[in-house]
């Protein structure tokens, strides 16, 4: 069993379905497969550092506003912390430390050489100007500049930050240090130093696993019935990408609401339509309205929840009548949901596995930026690509050797590989 660590304070209301102690639940499940001794369980259940900032910003009316600024870095293991910052009113520090442990288990999953981190601040992004966000943002990674660096901690883009957050924190940082550090941050514009390819990688690497999945029941995309919960970056990325190959993609849906189309939805119009409307896709001509709430529960051959947490739970997992959820987001399946799918035979494609495209091509972003040598976006998918797949074989070799599901296949894997190089390289002093 875990200890409960002192760093977090308990969450609100017992009732709520806690990220960070869903995450401990997965490590306790994988250290008991993998029969890890209880010290190493208790190294890995704690961030090695969590770091609250304060954030004072003057608004254009004037006004001075506090906000808190939360930096969770997990491991350092395998190398640097990585992970997103996210701008979101739903944050809080322990569900920042959930994500910074799951992205640790998910580096290690597809064998690159980080350790996993997490940041963010409770704000809802659209009630600010975008002056009052560039504030923000630079204040924020000015008071962790001592914390980040691209041999210590390089943040990402996430829910509610994009490329631009990402320039404005690359800009502050090197002004500090005093020259141009593009391996600050990864998920940047191309004209400073991001990666071809970034922005539809997260939904590129979900297509790719759905993909495999697929094969692996005889099937291919071509005619599949796909839902998609979340139209943002991630969801709009994998619907373009699974349209494209064939699928027929029935519905998808925004925080404001869903569409359902029996026909299928054309996505490239559907695109447009959303950019003309302000990100809206109510209304889209040929569509039915959906909740977000019925679109998980439509008669599919694939799910894929790409917007927040805790979406399939106990009491909506009887109605899910897909034969595939594939977790574009991070951890929309609960742990009670994920075990009633598995038993009754539905395959659920982990968040650790089927939304690491982002991670991938993140690394390999850090790599042309320390190396100065960017790359066609060809190379970038074509290595991405092999990265995903090799980690999907490893899971599906894994979960037959040991008989397990894939969500622990993933894990033993992950955990494993951290609890080995915790064990190499030993304790200090």
């Amino acid at each position: 069993m875990i200890s409960k660590s002192l760093l977090l304070p308990e969450p609100a209301s017992p009732a709520h379905i806690c990220p960070f102690d869903q995450a401990c639940s997965y490590l306790e499940a994988a250290a008991k497969e993998l029969n890890l001794n209880q010290g190493l369980l208790e190294i890995l259940s704690h961030p090695r550092k969590v770091v609250t900032v304060s954030i004072p910003v003057k608004l254009d009316n004037g006004e001075i506003q506090v906000l808190a600024g939360h930096r969770v870095q997990h491991s350092d293991v395998l190398g640097p912390y990585k992970g997103g910052i996210r701008y979101h009113p739903a944050v809080t520090l322990r569900e920042v430390s959930a994500l910074a442990m799951l992205m640790t288990w998910k580096c290690a999953l597809l064998g690159i050489p980080y350790g996993g981190g997490k940041g963010g601040i409770a704000i809802d992004p659209k009630r600010y100007s975008v002056g009052e966000l560039e504030r923000i943002s630079r204040r924020y990674i000015s008071e962790l500049i001592k914390d980040i660096g691209p041999s210590v901690d390089i943040p990402a883009p996430d829910m509610g930050t994009s490329a631009r957050e990402m320039a404005w924190m690359m800009d502050t940082y090197s002004v500090n240090v005093g020259h141009a550090v593009p391996g600050v941050v990864t998920g940047k514009p191309l004209s400073i130093g991001g990666s071809l390819g970034r922005e539809m990688a997260t939904g590129r690497g979900t297509m790719i696993i759905v993909r495999e999945a697929l094969a692996d029941q005889g099937k291919s995309l071509a005619g599949v019935r796909v839902a998609i919960q979340g139209f943002g970056n991630v969801g709009c990325a994998a619907a373009e990408l699974l349209y494209e190959a064939g699928a027929k993609i029935i519905a998808v849906s925004t925080g404001a609401g869903g569409i359902f189309s029996e026909v299928g939805l054309d996505i490239p119009k559907l695109k447009v339509y959303a950019a003309e409307n302000r990100k809206s896709i109510v209304g889209f001509p040929q569509s039915v309205p959906i909740s977000n709430a019925d679109l998980l529960t439509l008669p599919c051959d694939v799910l894929i929840p790409a917007a927040l947490e805790n979406q399939i739970t106990e009491e909506n997992v009887n109605q899910v009548q897909a034969q595939i959820v594939a977790e574009a987001a991070n951890g929309p399946v609960t742990l009670e949901a994920n075990l009633a799918l598995e038993a009754r035979g539905v395959t659920v494609l982990p968040d650790i596995l089927a939304n690491a495209g982002g991670v991938v091509v993140s690394y390999l972003e850090w790599v042309q930026g320390l190396s100065y040598v960017f790359w066609d976006e060809e190379r970038v998918n074509r290595e991405m690509e092999h990265l995903m797949v090799q980690a999907y074989r490893k899971v599906i070799h894994q979960s037959e050797v040991r008989q397990i599901s894939l969500r622990l296949a993933a894990y033993t894997l992950g955990v494993g590989r951290v609890a080995q190089a915790l064990t190499d390289r030993g304790l200090y002093p």
